[in-house]
């Protein structure tokens, strides 16, 4: 599994969204083994889970057997890597560069949050001020526009935070990751070991607890974007 893939278990409700659920032929051979893995190694606790897939810019959402229930494109962090620096959830937007501008591979407690502005968020992982959010019209950017083309190209915009179209989050996200605290799953290195491709996948996963900083102004506007 490379880093690229993030799964994302959900303590979801009893009942998942009803929605359009895509046929199984349509979903990322590595994205689905991914999703098995997660389901036979129990890693997801038997609760519906999502997986990112940077490659693709798609966000998947599996249900507790590993079946799809949704997908749909997102926008990521603008520079290739897995790995941000630690201090970027301190800085102004204005003092982070372009090769910084990272969506984190890993694994991560999420959790319900706001911005700077009082909208709503999910967390990844707070002190690096990694979220995911509805999309927003950065002047200049066409971010509506750039998670409508058939190119993946153009998914690649964000400081890091993952961006999804408004009617999807609101269907999906909200009930599934906003109403209650979660995991989130990242295989973290993009060439497993040898050692590590022959273990099950949890065996692999680096589980990432963060002790929750004060709120901090930089943080969360950076949650924003």
């Amino acid at each position: 599994m490379g880093a690229a893939l993030c799964a994302l278990a959900l303590q979801a409700q009893a009942s998942t969204p009803s929605g359009m659920v895509p046929p199984a032929s349509e979903t990322s051979g590595t994205v689905q083994q991914f999703a098995q893995d997660v389901v036979r190694s129990a890693d997801a606790e038997g609760r519906t889970f999502g997986v990112i897939d940077k490659p693709s810019a798609t966000l998947w959402i599996f249900d507790a057997q590993g079946r799809p229930v949704a997908s749909s494109p997102v926008l990521v962090g603008q520079a290739v890597g897995d790995v941000a620096p630690p201090d970027i959830g301190m800085r102004p937007l204005s003092k982070v560069k372009l090769h910084e501008k990272v969506t984190n591979a890993g694994r991560f407690v999420t959790e319900a949050g706001s911005n700077h502005k009082g909208e709503d968020i999910v967390w990844l992982d707070y002190n690096a001020a990694l979220s995911m959010h509805r999309v927003r019209n950065v002047p200049g950017e066409s971010r509506t526009k750039r998670l409508q083309t058939p190119t993946v190209a153009d998914n690649r915009i964000s400081f890091g935070c993952v961006n999804i179209p408004a009617s999807f989050y609101d269907r999906y996200i909200d009930p599934l990751f906003s109403r209650s605290r979660g995991w989130s799953t990242y295989c973290r290195k993009p060439n497993p070991s040898p050692a590590c491709s022959r273990l099950p996948m949890a065996a692999c996963l680096r589980r990432l607890w963060h002790s929750k900083s004060p709120p901090h102004a930089e943080r969360l506007a950076q949650a924003n974007f």
